[in-house]
């Protein structure tokens, strides 16, 4: 009589796990986590005085870090079947938000497509990305046509932006495509010509700007002339960071923070309330926290094995540089205030989910070296 015999093998489930795992590069990975470790603990006590804002920044964070894990599915060359059709629709988005789009705080930047958007905050991908796979297309046969095509397609969205009008977003859009062209072998000598005239157009720029840009220009220079008025934010903000010495005064316990003082305080301006709670060794954590994102991105351009890979791995993490840059540089009253987040750690939908889809980017174009070398 034949015996049944039943199997105790189980089904082969990790590697199938192993497969959605691995698309995560481990040393992006953990120094992502700890930033955004230490904006929960930022955002806990910056949003105290504004129920919902912290689960409203979980929400985002979860839906960034679902983003980051598909971008990092996809392979980079179809990335490259993206860049065409991201950009056109972007153009077309910015061109809806200019004829009927949600003006909000005397801006024009936001469209309504079944959910609200800011198409501004998708070109920080798309120009990178477009102009990535122009040069990957022209690779070997680059002239000054090229270069001077690129700079249309950096301006086109770049002078719909600031028409919002959104220096602060057109300044990023610039930069990321600009870090595109340079990375692409820009020569230096028309990296100066464009400095010089750049200087040398400074009061033309200085007549196109609105009133409102101009004074935070003047602020800038000296906030102490309007204390009370337009200069009393970046004041405040400059108190709170003083004032949090070299170990900070204590988790929630900023009392420029919580006493209202700091405008904005859970996005532009949450560096001011971390600096307030966390003082200068806080700050050093998280400038190495920072480094480290930035010194991995650039290790994954200079790896890439593609002109396409390495200029977006590239202008991806310069761009987050920029960020970086840019918010500690206006909070800290260096620079003006342009309404730029802290990358990872300011509340944000849009710019949160960006920045997420670009550090997926940056693991899919480590992994797929990976698959290519072995």
């Amino acid at each position: 009589m034949a015996t049944m015999q039943f199997s105790n093998e189980r089904p082969a489930v990790w590697p199938i796990i192993k497969r959605y795992i691995t698309v995560f590069d481990v040393p992006l990975t953990l120094t992502l986590f700890l930033i955004l470790s230490v904006s929960c603990f930022a955002m806990f006590s910056a949003g105290m005085d504004a129920p919902g804002r912290f689960e409203d920044h979980m929400r985002n964070t979860i839906i960034a870090f679902v983003v980051m894990w598909i971008a990092a599915c996809v392979p980079p060359q179809l990335l490259m079947r993206f860049a065409v059709p991201l950009y056109t629709v972007g153009i077309a988005l910015l061109i809806a938000v200019a004829v009927f789009g949600i003006v909000k705080k005397g801006a024009r930047r936001w469209v309504n497509v079944g959910v609200v958007i800011q198409p501004s905050e998708i070109m920080k991908i798309a120009v990178p990305l477009m102009l990535a796979w122009f040069f990957q297309k022209r690779e070997g046969a680059l002239r000054w046509q090229e270069f001077a095509l690129a700079a249309v397609l950096l301006a086109i969205p770049a002078v719909l932006i600031m028409k919002q009008p959104d220096l602060g977003t057109a300044t990023l859009v610039m930069a990321a495509g600009f870090y595109v062209i340079f990375l692409a072998g820009l020569s230096w000598k028309i990296m100066f010509g464009l400095a010089v005239a750049g200087m040398a157009s400074l009061p033309v720029v200085w007549s196109m700007l609105h009133d409102y840009q101009r004074q935070r220009v003047m602020t800038l220079i000296d906030p102490t002339t309007d204390p009370l008025g337009k200069g009393f934010h970046i004041i405040q903000s400059m108190i709170a960071i003083g004032s949090g010495g070299i170990a900070g005064k204590g988790w929630r316990s900023g009392t420029q923070a919580h006493l209202e003082f700091i405008p904005e305080r859970t996005s532009d301006f949450l560096f001011a309330v971390f600096s307030e709670e966390f003082g200068l060794i806080g700050n050093c954590v998280l400038l190495v926290l920072y480094l480290m994102l930035i010194a991995r991105g650039l290790f994954i351009a200079a790896n890439a094995p593609t002109v396409f890979s390495r200029l977006m791995a590239g202008a991806i993490t310069m761009i987050f540089f920029t960020y970086a840059f840019v918010n500690m540089g206006m909070v800290s009253g260096i620079l003006p205030v342009v309404g730029v987040p802290l990358p990872f750690m300011s509340y944000g939908g849009t710019a949160f989910v960006t920045l997420g889809l670009g550090m997926g980017i940056l693991m899919s174009i480590q992994r797929h070296r990976k698959l290519v070398q072995s």
